[in-house]
């Protein structure tokens, strides 16, 4: 078990994390026809919205209830009212989710209050529109548990609390973190939907940010898990949490419906892949089908041929609670040393099971000023990572959010056997790729030998 150490500095140097209102928007993002709105100013929102359009590369319905001064002292239930009022009117969305920030939640406002008062006030204006609020102040937590507050949010706000009903055979609710990506989510439904079951993915970024082009403007998200489905999700036969950060949001959907569920910490190494298609073929009783164990014997084809470019190597992580577990566990597992990892949070019960002496809560900036981090051979962070691994000399490996200096962050694989077999491969050719070249000249023993050296007053040969 690592030891979790907090840093406690004033200011944050570089930062690591991202806030909790960005990664509740990112999950309203997946729900079809939804538009989150940031209770706070304009500049947080703001600040969100260019870190999604920088990842994604797409355009973000993200809006924001415009907080000025005097709202602030005074409150900020008429500016919450009207921005609800405008978003029915212009743009019709399905869903509304209300995420607030640090500014508001200062102050202490009754958001639930203000709120209920206002559905009851506008009750026709905002009929045929779900309202789904959602408290993640940034000052406190990160990404990872403004995601998993989000759709658990989403659980207890949409689906009915009532006695276990029957279940659809064969439907399955899947609650992935934050962490996995449209190509992930891709392969999880393909997946799936191999052993014949039906899968509702809550939330679905694959169907809202996946680059698809309408023909049309539309507002709201484009695609994503429809909120009737969310809504009959009481007739799943199983649930499925993919990380820690989303097990409340399979509890509350348990509580609320009796679904039973099972929370896999992470689906990035072979093992954890092998629990995930074994519970699969569990519930839909048929044999583990051709294609999947292919796949996973070219995973272990892929896990011989990349131990010898990681066995031995020093790796530099730093990542939310569940990614960081999940990418410690593969290099680990694949004979590297964790020297130094680092996250945003220290409330995962996650971080425990890191592979890891140590795990930093921090930033950046802790990523270098441990004594490890300038002897790795490996760093593996977000974008924001490319000056430390400048000032380091260590190569970079981007993975989680924002990667906004490369293309194609959202499409890359990284869970399932498919995935962690691109994992190793990319891991591998980066390691290899800044490996010293051995020349002749470099491997001659007599290179560095100096001439003989010869007295002066020795005598001279005859």
């Amino acid at each position: 078990m690592p030891v979790i150490t907090a840093t406690h500095k004033a200011a944050s140097v570089n930062p690591l994390k991202s806030s909790q209102p960005l990664g509740a928007a990112l999950a309203f993002l997946g729900v079809a026809e939804a538009m989150p709105l940031l209770h706070g100013s304009q500049g947080c929102t703001s600040f969100a919205l260019v870190q999604c359009v920088r990842h994604f590369k797409e355009t973000i319905p993200l809006q924001t209830t415009a907080m000025d001064e005097v709202a602030t002292i005074l409150g900020g239930a008429d500016h919450l009212e009207e921005a609800l009022l405008n978003l029915k009117n212009r743009t019709r969305p399905k869903l509304i989710g209300v995420c607030t920030t640090a500014l508001v939640e200062t102050r202490g406002e009754d958001f639930a209050g203000d709120l209920a008062l206002i559905r009851r006030k506008r009750a026709a204006e905002l009929a045929g529109t779900d309202v789904v609020l959602v408290h993640t102040p940034d000052f406190d937590g990160a990404l990872e548990e403004g995601f998993g507050k989000a759709v658990t949010a989403l659980i207890e706000a949409l689906v009915p609390a009532a006695p276990r009903r029957a279940a659809e055979t064969g439907k399955v609710a899947i609650f992935p973190g934050w962490h996995l990506t449209v190509a992930d989510l891709d392969l999880v439904r393909d997946t799936v939907e191999s052993f014949g079951l039906d899968p509702v993915i809550v939330p679905d970024i694959s169907g809202s940010l996946d680059g698809t082009v309408p023909g049309r403007w539309i507002p709201t998200t484009y695609g994503g898990t429809p909120v009737e489905a969310i809504r009959d999700l009481g007739s799943a036969a199983h649930a499925i949490a993919i990380g820690e950060h989303v097990r409340p949001a399979v509890e509350a959907l348990a509580a609320r419906a009796g679904v039973p569920f099972t929370v896999v910490e992470t689906l990035s190494t072979l093992a954890a892949a092998d629990r995930f298609v074994a519970l699969l073929a569990r519930l839909s009783g048929r044999p583990v089908p051709a294609r999947l164990r292919r796949a996973r014997s070219r995973l272990q084809d892929a896990m011989l041929d990349g131990h010898f470019h990681f066995a031995g190597k020093r790796v530099a992580i730093a990542a939310e609670p569940d990614h960081l577990y999940g990418l410690a566990t593969l290099f680990a597992g694949l004979g590297a040393e964790i020297a130094v990892a680092v996250t945003t949070t220290g409330r995962s019960p996650t971080l425990a099971a890191v592979p890891a002496a140590e795990v930093v809560v921090g930033d950046l900036d802790e990523l270098e000023l441990r004594g490890g981090a300038a002897g790795c051979d490996l760093l593996v962070t977000h974008s924001h990572g490319r000056q430390a691994s400048e000032r380091l000399g260590v190569p970079l490996m981007r993975v989680g959010f924002p990667i906004f200096d490369r293309l194609g962050g959202p499409y890359r694989r990284g869970v399932l056997y498919d995935g962690v077999r691109d994992l190793i491969f990319d891991a591998a050719n980066i390691l290899q790729a800044h490996q010293p070249v051995h020349t002749p000249d470099s491997l001659d023993p007599f290179r560095d030998r100096g001439e003989p050296h010869v007295s002066r007053s020795s005598p001279a040969p005859h």
